[in-house]
């Protein structure tokens, strides 16, 4: 899972990397692309691990990309940077003391917002313009591709992005585009040390997926030693850093899901879409398992809990083989049976 930090000059992007990474730098390298790949915080993981002691504990990662903004790729389309992300972390100010300028959150989201549309916009007219010329050169047309990119245009130019329109913009003809403003959006508001509250942002948190966040709090909280930061949060009345916080949502926001395989050799937790076959999941750990698969051997998280032990478990009859066909739940163990 890769998401893409975008927002405003001055809005406070590289402190919020910094918050959810961990990967503090002194030095002013807005010229460079940042990425930190984390290990997403699962306390089932911690648990399932001190059951079984094994070899290697593996949690399910994510990685956070801050695209460079100047220096060599300055003349470059920063949309392009981020095109391949599968979500965007839309960070707005909502802090003062930026070039004497009261912050003014839902006009910064709207500018970003149009820039996000805009991008879509010369991409499909690009388009457009393309399948109209090798229709007039009498080449082959697919006429669904075109109403779909038309249909696209209209909700464009209305100034809707196109996330409100995931089946549209995510059918099987348009998926190559990876259109900006189809991605899913978490919005942060990056506030002052002393507030934690939302602005006055209208409808805007019932249309998008918002998030208020302390960035400088919360980038000093990445830096301190695990007793120093249990200290600091209770003193701000922090229940969790922002990268719990963050990841959580992100997870959300994607519909994602961990399911977990364990022994004494390794314990991981694995990610995978909601409503994914059980099939599908096999091919996550390896595309043999899929092609040999034969049933999963499925025990419910709550359930080993409730048990103590895979055995008991057992006994109680909440271990049970499922089909290629079973939807994975969140917090599935499962042992794929297969032969290749």
């Amino acid at each position: 899972m890769k998401l893409g930090i975008i927002g405003l000059a001055g809005s406070g992007k590289s402190t919020i990397f910094e918050a959810l990474t961990q990967n503090i730098s002194e030095l002013d390298n807005k010229g460079e692309d940042r990425i930190g790949t984390i290990q997403v915080p699962d306390n089932r993981v911690d648990v399932l691990s001190g059951m079984y002691q094994p070899k290697k504990t593996i949690y399910a990662q994510v990685e956070y990309f801050l695209p460079a903004m100047r220096g060599k790729k300055k003349d470059q389309n920063i949309w392009n940077l981020v095109r391949d992300c599968d979500a965007l972390i839309h960070v707005v100010r909502n802090f003062g003391g930026y070039a004497s300028e009261e912050p003014a959150p839902y006009k910064d989201f709207l500018e970003l917002d149009q820039e996000l549309i805009i991008a879509d916009l010369v991409v499909i007219e690009k388009r457009i313009e393309r399948l109209e010329l090798d229709k007039r050169r009498g080449k082959k047309v697919d006429q669904e591709e075109v109403s779909l990119l038309n249909e696209c245009l209209k909700n464009l130019e209305n100034e809707t992005p196109l996330r409100e329109f995931p089946e549209l913009a995510f059918a099987p003809l348009l998926r190559g585009y990876a259109f900006m403003s189809a991605k899913p959006m978490l919005v942060l508001f990056n506030n002052e040390e002393d507030d934690d509250g939302f602005p006055d942002i209208k409808d805007l948190a019932s249309r998008e997926d918002c998030m208020v966040i302390r960035g400088k709090l919360e980038r000093e909280l990445a830096q301190m030693s695990e007793e120093e930061a249990e200290e600091f949060l209770s003193e701000f009345n922090i229940t969790e850093s922002a990268m719990d916080r963050v990841i959580r949502r992100s997870y959300d926001l994607l519909g994602l899901i961990s399911f977990f395989t364990v022994g004494e050799d390794e314990v991981r937790a694995w990610t995978i879409k909601k409503s994914t076959p059980a099939v599908d999941a096999a091919e996550v750990i390896h595309s043999d398992i899929k092609k040999g698969f034969i049933r999963a051997e499925v025990l419910a998280y709550d359930n080993l809990m409730d048990a103590g032990s895979y055995p008991e478990a057992r006994k109680k009859g909440t271990v049970r083989l499922e089909g290629k066909t079973y939807e994975v739940a969140d917090g599935d163990i499962i042992n794929f049976r297969f032969n290749v």
